[in-house]
């Protein structure tokens, strides 16, 4: 049996998370009072229960009772009973975004501005960031890339990295992505736009790869990227970062960038972490098209 305790910061996710979980078979029960988490283990661990899995939803509503929290977890690893922790993370300023967009306020603001709630409950809830078992962060996850890293966990059984690695294309001409990490400039490679006969198509079709790739000069980029990623990831994480912005942008985040954010992705998915690609400006020449 599985005992996921599924936590994090108010508007991270958490719901979504404990939905995702009910869809793949888990008992639910979210904001669980803080108390009554030994004696809800004991009737789940029970056989007679018949419960395979669990996941308990507990935040920063429980109040002043999530200080007993860690003395509850404490005792539960006296008892032998074995549990997880799922912490859903975001940065502040898409935390804002959201209730600022949802129009919610934060259960700690009380009149303060939504920031200051935000910093009050990364403060209170600190002590389950460093025990988690998994930290997802959804900064730029989307829903279904949300769902895709839980069921890999708590469904598939994989091993999984709390470092995330994003790996997007982008359109100079459109702006450099504000959540960057890394940017890197590949106009300095021959342009398909050039060329009449493939220009319509992107660096997810064939014939734009095999040009972009003819180029030595894209695999010595490749190389020397891949390098630097390997040597810089363990330091990230040693410095408690749990995710990796890497943007390569072309002059319309078409052709060459989308080329080389696919080759790159395959090339690190044999390290082990989680590396996702998204191509941001890739359909935005067509959508114009369309608009004028």
């Amino acid at each position: 049996m599985r005992f996921v305790i599924v936590s994090g910061m108010s508007g991270a996710g958490k719901s979504t998370a404990l939905k995702m979980l009910e869809d793949a078979g888990y008992f639910c029960v979210d904001n669980l009072p803080v108390p009554l988490i030994p004696n809800f283990a004991d009737i789940t661990y029970n056989p007679d229960t018949k419960v395979d899995n669990v996941a308990v939803g507990i935040d920063i509503r429980s109040g002043e009772s999530l200080l007993m929290l860690a003395d509850q977890l404490s005792e539960l690893e006296e008892r032998g009973m074995q549990f997880e922790i799922l912490f859903l993370d975001a940065s502040n300023e898409v935390l804002v975004k959201r209730y600022k967009e949802t129009r919610r306020s934060h259960p700690l603001a009380h009149g303060m501005r939504i920031e200051a709630g935000i910093l009050l409950e990364r403060e209170k809830i600190q002590f389950l960031r460093e025990k988690a078992s998994y930290i997802i962060d959804t900064s730029c996850l989307l829903t279904r890339e949300l769902k895709h890293e839980l069921e890999k966990i708590f469904v598939e059984n994989q091993n999984y990295s709390n470092f995330i690695v994003t790996i997007l294309s982008f359109g100079f001409k459109y702006g450099i992505p504000t959540d960057s990490d890394l940017v890197f400039d590949v106009r300095f490679l021959p342009n398909p736009y050039y060329i009449r006969e493939i220009r319509h198509m992107t660096g997810n079709d064939k014939p734009i790869k095999d040009y972009v790739m003819a180029s030595t000069k894209s695999y010595e980029f490749l190389d020397k990227i891949e390098d630097l990623l390997e040597f810089l990831i363990p330091n990230y994480i040693n410095e408690g970062k749990n995710q990796l912005v890497v943007s390569i942008g072309c002059t319309g985040g078409k052709h060459r960038s989308v080329t080389l954010v696919n080759e790159l992705t395959k090339r690190l998915e044999t390290l082990p972490y989680s590396v996702r690609n998204e191509h941001r400006d890739i359909q935005k020449d067509t959508q114009r098209k369309v608009t004028e």
